[in-house]
């Protein structure tokens, strides 16, 4: 799902237009996230399986530009989804009360990669459906780190 997130992500900035620079770590995530994907595929044995994801996510591609409505739908259809997951990691940290091997750090660096994200989206394009989703993802980041910092188990030393 995070793969079809940055898809949509980058779709709508192409299709707006925007400086490159405002998305060009996109790409570079997608091209890691096909070729792990392949990757997986072919050592299971389902490479046929592979190339129609592949095509249907070419066919999606094309089909998020068709009319307007589509790819602003979309977008904020992503950012629905990117906070359902991280709601979902929230649930499950208050649940067990124990942040076991979740990473404060990598918590700690998204929402400084959202909070820069903002910064740059309104220097460049001041787009309000990128700024909610940064936002939105911001505030969820600070509060998963939070909450991984609240519940971290402290080690006793002898």
């Amino acid at each position: 799902i995070s793969l079809l997130s940055f898809l949509v992500f980058l779709r709508y900035q192409i299709y707006y237009g925007y400086p490159l620079e405002t998305y060009l770590e996109y790409p570079i995530i997608i091209a890691q996230d096909v070729i792990l994907l392949f990757c997986i595929m072919h050592f299971s044995g389902k490479t046929k399986r592979a190339l129609f994801y592949a095509v249907v996510f070419w066919a999606g591609w094309y089909m998020l530009t068709l009319q307007k409505w589509i790819i602003d739908l979309a977008m904020n259809l992503c950012t629905f989804v990117s906070a359902a997951s991280k709601l979902a990691q929230l649930q499950c940290l208050w649940q067990t009360k124990d942040s076991g091997q979740v990473s404060a750090l990598t918590w700690g660096l998204s929402a400084y990669t959202c909070a820069t994200r903002i910064i740059t989206t309104v220097m460049t394009t001041n787009d309000l459906a990128v700024l909610i989703r940064f936002i939105i993802m911001l505030i969820l980041n600070i509060w998963v780190t939070a909450t991984i910092l609240h519940y971290r188990k402290t080690k006793k030393t002898d």
